[in-house]
């Protein structure tokens, strides 16, 4: 059961970037702005979170890395990805392919359920707040 949740978790999460990410290509200025002013506060806040679980301890470790046997010396690899997302290529464009597109994102191989292909959209999900454009449709 604790697989099956997990495979949901992680597959709420990569939707939901999935979700922004498309925003970020394909909505119109005055969207962005809304999307802008309620996501990034949340996003920010939940870098935060991560930063904190992984600050180094009073050796120089990261307690959220380090195990009984190896201890991982700060700066951790969640704190290397933040400082490049964040600051390193915080405003550089993202590399297009060769093709002039961005690379494909990632997609769960597993379906959330085990025997059940990708979830459809309900009515609230192309509806409400982040409604802003119109979902790709889904290739089996």
């Amino acid at each position: 059961m604790d697989q099956v949740l997990g495979q949901v978790l992680r597959n709420a999460v990569w939707e939901r970037l999935d979700m922004l990410s498309d925003l970020a290509e394909r909505a119109d200025a005055p969207s962005l702005v809304s999307v802008a002013r309620s996501e990034l506060p949340r996003l920010a806040e939940g870098w935060r979170a991560m930063l904190q679980a992984h600050e180094p301890d009073e050796r120089g470790d990261c307690p959220t890395c380090s195990t009984r046997w190896h201890r991982c010396k700060a700066p951790c690899s969640v704190w290397q990805v933040a400082h490049e997302h964040l600051v390193a290529g915080g405003l550089a464009p993202q590399a297009l392919s060769a093709a002039g597109h961005r690379p494909a994102r990632r997609r769960a191989a597993v379906p959330a359920v085990p025997g059940q292909n990708r979830r459809a959209e309900s009515p609230a999900e192309t509806t409400g707040r982040h409604a802003l454009v119109k979902p790709r449709p889904v290739s089996a």
